[in-house]
């Protein structure tokens, strides 16, 4: 990704949905880059100080001000060229701002073999979906964007028994991916809708099939990190065009990147793993700060049973998995229990995380056959998705926001240890009762 600084009103255009605009628009000639014309030109916004340091990601406001934004593009570089041309390209072009690595993300599903550990209406019980119910929280009105393969809305509504909601208008498709939104294969972004509705049923699907590649020799189910940062570009239009009052978004990502070779070294300024300032990780935390919950899957990185591809030699919660700003996601059993390959911490970007656990490797979605389960922590996260989905029917971010939420959920998840946070469980197991009863005590305060 080649992050550009091109003149206000250029990126004043590429800004504004109404206005189509192509990376020749942007990057007139950047020498030793081939440019990826089907990628459309994003803003990124500028993290604008707020008392604290630029980077920390914490004390800072996010500017998409023309003067301030800048602007993403896609190209190649020849891999013998990545070191010369990567130092070369902002002395030789003045707009260019910064080369990031664009590395593969792909989803996890892992220590195959093993049988589900109960089933998806077990794990209902354990979120007391009953109870949430009650109290109005079934994610009616709320969108809930799923960024991975694609959904299949024929396959979740045979194995629910009932109807679905899907927003097709509001979701994105990638260039050159040619299933429409509600129409992908039968496969993980399926599964995690499925999972995501246990808690949420009435909640709007957004659809953002962001894994389906379109690169040479990528395979069916990993894509590139451009990808979701259009994804986030996308979203954040979408966010904004809702009331301001009634204002929620909830973002599962069951995705992450494996390994080192797919980055630039650590310490290098376009690493993606370990590096706050990559484009990805800044908008990340723009969308967060604009009202969105943004959960991560943790990862299938554990010492117990990692994933074949996890090359991390530590430390495998990377980029924005490890996000400060996100719901970074483990996975255990309906007993209670670690699965032994849910990543634990400490994080990248954050040292602590995962933030908490969820539910996974139950029977559920019947995506890869009857007797197969939803596992990894891909399917932890959109478990995870759906209660917040299912809070934001009666507390928009306007009454209550993502950092104020996230803390709420950390605060009331059931401690696994003796010792408050762990680098296993985070802060524990999930806990939608608890969550509630504390609204309820915050409401009673406010009132």
């Amino acid at each position: 990704m080649i992050q550009l600084r091109p003149e206000p009103d250029v990126v004043a255009a590429v800004a504004d949905p109404e206005v189509t605009t192509s990376a020749s628009d942007v990057a007139d000639r950047l020498p030793g880059v081939v440019l990826d014309e089907s990628f459309p030109p994003i803003a990124v916004p500028r993290p604008v100080p707020r008392g604290g340091d630029p980077l920390s990601l914490r004390r800072v406001a996010f500017s998409m001000a023309p003067q301030d934004a800048t602007v993403l593009v896609r190209g190649e570089i020849g891999d013998d060229e990545i070191t010369t041309r990567t130092a070369l390209l902002p002395v030789a072009h003045r707009q260019v701002a910064g080369v990031f690595a664009d590395p593969v993300i792909a989803p996890g599903l892992v220590c195959a073999g093993d049988p589900p550990v109960g089933d998806w209406q077990r794990v209902a019980e354990l979120l007391d979906t009953a109870g949430l119910r009650a109290e109005g929280c079934d994610g009616s009105g709320v969108p809930l964007a799923i960024l991975d393969t694609g959904i299949n809305l024929a396959h979740l509504r045979e194995v629910l028994g009932r109807e679905v909601r899907l927003d097709a208008e509001r979701s994105l498709v990638p260039e050159g991916v040619s299933e429409r939104p509600g129409e992908a294969w039968v496969d993980h972004g399926t599964m995690c809708a499925f999972d995501a509705l246990i808690a949420a049923p009435n909640a709007t699907l957004l659809d953002l099939p962001v894994l389906l590649s379109q690169r040479p020799g990528g395979s069916a189910i990993d894509g590139l990190l451009s990808d979701a940062v259009a994804a986030f570009a996308h979203l954040r239009t979408v966010l904004e065009a809702m009331p301001e009052e009634s204002r929620a978004l909830v973002v599962s990502n069951s995705w992450g990147s494996f390994s080192p070779r797919w980055d630039f070294p650590v310490g290098h300024p376009g690493n993606y793993s370990d590096n706050p300032a990559h484009p990805f990780n800044i908008i990340v935390g723009s969308l967060e700060q604009a009202g969105a919950d943004v959960l991560f899957a943790a990862g299938n990185c554990g010492r117990d049973c990692p994933d074949g591809r996890c090359a991390f030699p530590e430390r495998p919660i990377v980029g924005a998995n490890s996000h400060g700003q996100v719901i970074s996601v483990g996975g255990v059993d309906v007993e209670g229990k670690r699965v032994g390959y849910s990543s634990q911490g400490p994080g990248r970007l954050s040292d602590q995380k995962p933030d908490l656990c969820a539910y996974t490797h139950f029977s559920g979605s019947q995506v890869y056959g009857p007797d197969s389960p939803d596992s990894g922590t891909s399917a932890a996260c959109p478990v995870a998705a759906g209660v917040v989905a299912a809070i934001r029917t009666r507390w928009p971010a306007s009454r209550l926001s993502p950092a104020e939420l996230r803390t709420l959920l950390q605060r009331t998840a059931d401690d696994r240890s003796d010792i408050g946070f762990d680098y296993d469980y985070g802060y524990g197991i999930l806990n939608p009762p608890a969550v509630l009863a504390a609204l309820r005590r915050l409401e009673a305060r406010r009132v």
